[in-house]
């Protein structure tokens, strides 16, 4: 039987990891491509903002090709349904039928991707989907993958967290109202380590820097999210 043929929505964090770690162990799967929304003004991972170079590196030791979804400074979510569309009438062009994603919960955003995809007949994988979070990370660090935590909102948390590696002591301190994957939002990581790499990638801890966000909420009035940042930066540059 042939194998489906996959590309995946990385994040580079964590979930993402666990989920494709999970598809590879997956014969029904080919996973032929890695696809990611980069901010192409700061050259930095939407969300997450892990600078390019160092996504690069971390693409390069887990082998599967990469692209990106190239996005300007401030990006509404009209403009970013169109280049989405258009980079998946891409890989339907090149024959891929089936998309991983590594959400575990949140049903409107199962709905949004489904949505998405609809029109294409691409067929979404969720690996991870209606898995108890905490069991989730702790497997995550069972297998031996390494995070770290790279942006997290400060509603939730202080600027101490940010550029911490994930071990069962962080995960057992947080405040209870924050998911042990942040699957709401509370925080974003950086993978570094694990068995879908072939090698680690070697990192340091840049500066911290707070930045303020402005939304339209119920499109009556603004809200305000504070995130806080920790540049990742290579041991080495190449």
């Amino acid at each position: 039987m042939n194998s489906h043929k996959l590309y995946f929505n990385w994040s580079s964090g964590k979930d993402s990891a666990l989920a494709l770690y999970y598809l590879m162990q997956n014969k029904q799967y080919s996973i032929e491509k890695l696809l990611t929304s980069m901010n192409s003004h700061y050259n930095r991972i939407s969300m997450h903002g892990v600078h390019r170079k160092v996504y690069n590196a971390q693409v390069k030791s887990i082998g599967i090709p990469a692209m990106t979804i190239e996005l300007p400074e401030n990006t509404d979510m009209e403009l970013y349904e169109q280049k989405l569309s258009e980079v998946i009438q891409t890989l339907k062009e090149e024959n891929f039928t089936h998309c991983g994603f590594g959400d575990i919960f949140l049903q409107d955003l199962r709905n949004y991707r489904e949505k998405q995809l609809q029109p294409f007949n691409i067929t979404p994988v969720f690996p991870l989907w209606g898995r108890e979070t905490r069991e989730l990370v702790y497997k995550f660090l069972e297998l031996g993958f390494k995070t770290i935590i790279v942006s997290a909102m400060d509603s939730h948390v202080n600027s101490d967290f940010v550029g911490q590696i994930i071990d069962k002591s962080l995960i057992n301190a947080l405040p209870k109202h924050v998911d042990p994957c942040g699957e709401n939002g509370e925080f974003h990581t950086f993978c570094f380590d694990g068995p879908i790499f072939q090698y680690p990638i070697e990192i340091k801890t840049g500066e911290k820097i707070h930045k303020t966000y402005t939304t339209q909420n119920d499109g009556n009035s603004d809200k305000k999210t504070g995130v806080w940042y920790c540049d990742i930066l290579l041991n080495k540059e190449t």
